[in-house]
């Protein structure tokens, strides 16, 4: 299997990319092209002594930076490495691409060079997040500030897909957001798109509020992406205070550090089951070819899983199923 990266974008450098890729390369067996400065890249193999058994370097030293405009990677900025690499996955010469670049410029980008879906109507960002007992996924976390509600039951569709292949969660539960429960609140928007929920082949359990979400009422997260997005900074923002404040407490004196050193492997174990790294980044759901967008401090060990999700979304032949499903839908 040939993965396609984004060595450009990162906040870290591209030495991350580059220890990702080995990583990927030693432990699941894949083919890495590394699109970026080839020259600095050069420089970090050389720092770093790795090695270059299976990775293979493609020299585009322009990046699109967060600053740009996301239709810059149409514009001037359609020789950058994320654009580059987008053009090497819609001519099939790699299985899947991986970028922690600009978000705006990938969903763009993935949208007019690779193309989505037929039927699809938007892409979607949709991280994996944990929560008591297992994770959940949440979609749309950023692509689509405003949606209307057949893409909301599309974006349902393709988490209760993902979430059974890829994350092999038996009969995933499809929760829409809302202010309430009852299948009347939300304004026009929420309760249509209750209603095509509800009439879809999916296991769908109605609305969820937002206090709702961490305790695992649902595995798959429904919303737009403007409350997507405000979602997760939130979570992402909570779950570290939370962490912090621990650490602050159990250091504090020598009785909190000793009581500390009894509950080490317990705080450990929730911290691992709490550590977004784990699962690397958010598929691009809706496009024709597999595309994920990693985190943008991503470190070598978040940047390999997000490979390695990307790899599990060729196996499970993702693409297909939602293909296939959505002209069901449509018949």
């Amino acid at each position: 299997m040939k993965i396609i990266v984004d060595a450009l974008g990162n906040d870290k450098g591209c030495v991350e990319i580059v220890k990702a890729a080995k990583m990927a390369v030693d432990e699941f067996g894949y083919e890495i092209i590394i699109v970026g400065n080839e020259e600095e890249i050069q420089d970090e193999v050389k720092k770093s002594n790795i090695s270059l058994n299976g990775i293979h370097i493609i020299n585009a030293p322009e990046a699109i930076s967060m600053k740009d405009a996301p239709t810059e990677i149409m514009k001037s900025k359609n020789e950058c490495s994320m654009a580059k690499g987008l053009r090497m996955l819609a001519n099939e010469e790699g299985d899947a691409f991986v970028s922690a670049g600009n978000s705006g410029a990938l969903a763009v980008g993935a949208t007019l060079i690779v193309k989505r879906i037929k039927g699809i109507k938007r892409c979607a960002f949709a991280p994996v997040i944990p929560k008591e007992g297992g994770f959940f996924m949440l979609i749309d976390s950023g692509a689509n500030i405003e949606c209307r509600p057949e893409m909301l039951c599309q974006f349902g569709v393709m988490g209760y897909i993902y979430m059974k292949n890829v994350m092999v969660v038996k009969d995933p539960k499809v929760g829409l957001v809302n202010i309430g429960i009852e299948d009347c609140k939300g304004g026009t928007l929420r309760c249509e798109a209750y209603n095509l929920l509800k009439n879809s082949r999916i296991n769908f359990i109605g609305n969820i509020e937002a206090r709702d979400i961490p305790g695992g009422h649902a595995d798959v997260v429904v919303t737009d992406g403007f409350t997507g997005n405000v979602i997760l900074k939130l979570y992402e923002g909570m779950a570290s205070e939370i962490f912090s404040k621990f650490k602050e407490i159990l250091t504090k004196n020598t009785k909190n550090k000793i009581a500390a050193s009894l509950i080490k492997k317990d705080l450990s174990n929730l911290k691992k089951k709490m550590d977004y790294t784990e699962y690397g980044g958010a598929p691009l759901m809706g496009i024709s070819r597999p595309v994920f967008k990693a985190h943008g401090n991503a470190d070598a060990k978040t940047f390999k899983n997000a490979i390695r999700l990307a790899g599990e979304y060729v196996k499970r032949n993702v693409t297909k199923i939602i293909s296939d499903t959505i002209k069901e839908e449509n018949n």
